[in-house]
């Protein structure tokens, strides 16, 4: 059968007109068993002219979709996947959630992230506040090292605040030196650092009374 190349509608330019041509063959085969056979040999040959699509993910239902779209819709095959309607093709994609990690919040990390919807989750609570101002005091240390300089607790609270879209909030709090987990912290460090200088007054004091009654029997 002859064509005309003037008159052939090219609907995917990057397949060429001699796919083009093929497809409309294709559509004009009397049983859907020919129709099948003939399909599968265009999408190999699509295949072999656009090698780069062998990279793309599901490269071959996009073959098939590519197919179904150069047939104006209209084509009665077997097929491995099933055709997507005009409708479907023409539904603009979902729009993109931003990233939250961008700009002033970058340097936190994702485990900050899963630490803010664990938190959230939490019924109100003792756990849920000391939770809160773990992942607090962890992000004043990692924009601290991040920056190089020291930052003020409110902007840390912003950032939490903003990182949890307005679920977490210590804005009640004055300075994250006031909050139960610095206290909890440093009590047991000074408690530690206490109990190590009683011990090590204990042994100077031991020591000091054997010197003193080693000097006492050498006299003697």
């Amino acid at each position: 059968m002859e064509y005309n190349t003037q008159k052939t509608q090219l609907h995917m330019p990057e397949y060429g007109r001699i796919i083009q041509q093929l497809v409309e063959r294709c559509k004009e085969l009397p049983t859907k068993e020919e129709r099948s056979e003939m399909a599968m040999a265009i999408i190999d040959f699509m295949g072999q002219r656009n090698p780069q699509l062998r990279d793309e993910e599901n490269y071959k239902h996009k073959l098939w979709d590519h197919l179904f779209i150069l047939a104006e819709y209209d084509l009665d095959v077997e097929s491995p996947y099933p055709f997507p309607t005009r409708e479907q093709l023409a539904e603009k994609p979902k729009r993109m959630e931003y990233p939250k990690l961008q700009g002033d919040f970058k340097f936190y990390g994702k485990s900050i992230l899963q630490l803010i919807d664990k938190a959230i989750e939490l019924e109100a609570g003792d756990e849920k506040e000391a939770l809160i101002e773990v992942i607090a005091n962890n992000m004043k240390k990692s924009y601290n090292v991040y920056n190089k300089e020291h930052v003020t607790d409110d902007v840390i609270f912003r950032h939490l605040k903003e990182l949890s879209e307005n679920r977490l909030d210590l804005t009640g709090i004055e300075s994250l030196e006031k909050s139960k987990i610095y206290y909890t912290n440093n009590n047991s460090r000074n408690n530690k650092n206490s109990n190590s200088n009683n011990n090590n007054n204990n042994k100077n004091q031991t020591n000091k009374r054997r010197h003193n009654n080693n000097n006492h029997k050498n006299r003697k």
